[in-house]
């Protein structure tokens, strides 16, 4: 039974239940709802719920917790001298999977039959040309361990998943019965969804801040085990990066950080501007279809992939500048001798910020009480007074956490730095010249054949943990500022 099978199942129990909870109910009141203690719907939702969230429940944990007593098991199965040198049991265990998949799709084709596939006996070449033949994916030659591996990860994954299926169902019947036999017309219904209802809110909340943990709590553990093969005073406070894999790394993020915050400057210094002034023009100067068409047209450039600004950095913006600041260009002054510099990059990326700047600006302002605007006018001042004088300065703490909040979205910013700023990693004040960041670092430490064991691939985690602590505390201190200023005008 596939799993949208299963889930299709439990929704037509909770809606069975529904109906039934709900009859039920009006069934000991004699017909009479009055006499009910709450409303007739009220028990078919805690019939329904009390069969779904259960069930559902035990499905996420089963499909959590399933794979990884599967691995650990098969894991075990797999003898050292069969993990070659420059592999290790992580990348053995990918090609067991692979392969327990690949025997799946081979009996679905109908290209094996299910003996065939279980068969420990079989003859590996023929197997393995059988599998090709069949379009499966396989990454390495096929040998005997990791065949008898990929069988074994069969066997239990359908055995778990045949219980997972009957103990759901059966935990879902359960769950309608239980319920069903305590509907009555005295049943406090009510309360009971309403705590339901409570319960699954706050799992939700606890969702999202458990899930915040687990993030940092992975790059801790890999930024800790990176501490204790490199030097935490060099990674500090160092002034080169050189990653070298085959020893004798440099790896200073303070080239990286200079670069980070270089780049997102410059675009702060193109959105704040432009971002600021459209809002102030969309709030307190355009009419309403000007506003109605305006809006939703600069907002357009929020939706646009990152990837996209890039290729616009790439293909247009860089090679603008270069025949503005290059060699032989309009300006004749040749500063700039490639497109991939740290001002396309700033400009691009200011360009992206826009829409934050102006969206969250123009939201500030137009919080502005009115009446704030009427005392002014009132009192003399023209609209431009007003403006100046009156309405910015009341909106200054929000505007300032929306630029704090389009700095920590430019400081995470990776694509348009990898295709426009280059990958040069080093202290300079000249925006003409390439530079890097350290989502670029990051990307690249990360890309192709790693090992983890190695502090060249390590420092991504580190990398990593310094500019999440940056943004974080960058949207804790501009949620701050927008809360206090909403505790004062709202």
């Amino acid at each position: 039974m596939a799993l949208s099978w299963l889930l299709l199942i439990l929704l037509a129990l909770a809606v069975l239940g529904y109906f039934i909870g709900r009859s039920r109910a009006l069934a000991s009141a004699g017909g009479d709802s009055r006499d009910l203690h709450s409303l007739p719907s009220y028990y078919g939702y805690n019939v329904a719920l009390t069969s779904l969230i259960p069930a559902l429940g035990l499905l996420v944990i089963w499909l959590l917790v399933q794979p990884m007593i599967v691995s650990s098991t098969v894991t075990s199965l797999i003898p050292d001298d069969s993990i070659s040198e420059g592999s290790n049991r992580g990348l053995i265990m990918s090609e067991v999977r692979r392969v327990a998949d690949g025997l799946d799709g081979a009996v679905a084709k109908g290209a094996l039959t299910e003996q065939e596939a279980r068969n420990a006996d079989t003859d590996v070449d023929a197997l393995t040309a059988k599998l090709k033949d069949a379009r499966q994916v396989l990454t390495q030659d096929l040998t005997k361990p990791i065949l008898l591996a990929a069988q074994k990860h069969r066997v239990m994954n359908a055995a778990g998943t045949v219980a997972m299926q009957v103990s759901v169902l059966l935990l879902a019947l359960m769950g309608a019965a239980f319920a069903y036999v305590r509907t009555h017309k005295d049943f406090r219904a009510r309360n009971v969804v309403e705590q339901g209802i409570l319960a699954l809110l706050l799992l939700a909340a606890s969702i999202a801040i458990l899930t915040t943990v687990g993030i940092v709590l992975s790059m801790l553990f890999e930024t800790m085990n990176f501490f204790q093969m490199h030097s935490w005073k060099d990674f500090f406070f160092g002034s080169t990066w050189a990653p070298n894999f085959r020893g004798g790394s440099e790896l200073s993020i303070l080239p990286l950080l200079w670069g980070t915050l270089y780049i997102s400057v410059i675009a702060l210094l193109v959105a704040v501007p432009i971002g600021l002034f459209a809002a102030i023009y969309l709030s307190e100067y355009a009419s309403g279809i000007t506003r109605a068409i305006a809006k939703p047209l600069l907002e357009i450039l929020a939706g646009i992939p990152t990837i996209v600004y890039g290729l616009f950095a790439l293909l247009t913006v860089g090679p603008a500048l270069v025949s503005m600041f290059g060699d032989g260009g309009m300006l004749g002054v040749g500063w700039m001798a490639s497109s991939n510099a740290v001002l396309t990059a700033g400009l691009v990326m200011g360009i992206m910020l826009i829409p934050f700047v102006s969206s969250l600006s123009d939201d500030i302002i137009n919080a502005v009480p009115q009446s704030m605007r009427d005392g002014s006018l009132g009192l003399g001042a023209t609209h431009s007074e007003t403006v100046r004088q009156v309405i910015l300065p009341a909106a200054l703490p929000g505007i300032v956490g929306a630029v704090l909040l389009a700095a920590s979205r430019a400081i995470g910013e990776t694509m348009i730095v990898v295709m426009a700023a280059g990958a040069i990693a080093k202290f300079s004040g000249n925006p003409f010249e390439a530079m890097t960041t350290i989502t670029t670092r990051i990307v690249s430490q990360l890309t192709g054949d790693t090992d983890f064991a190695s502090p060249e691939t390590l420092v991504a985690f580190a990398l990593g943990l310094t500019l999440f602590i940056i943004t974080l505390g960058l949207n804790i201190f501009a949620l701050y500022i927008v809360r206090k200023y909403r505790e004062q005008y709202e």
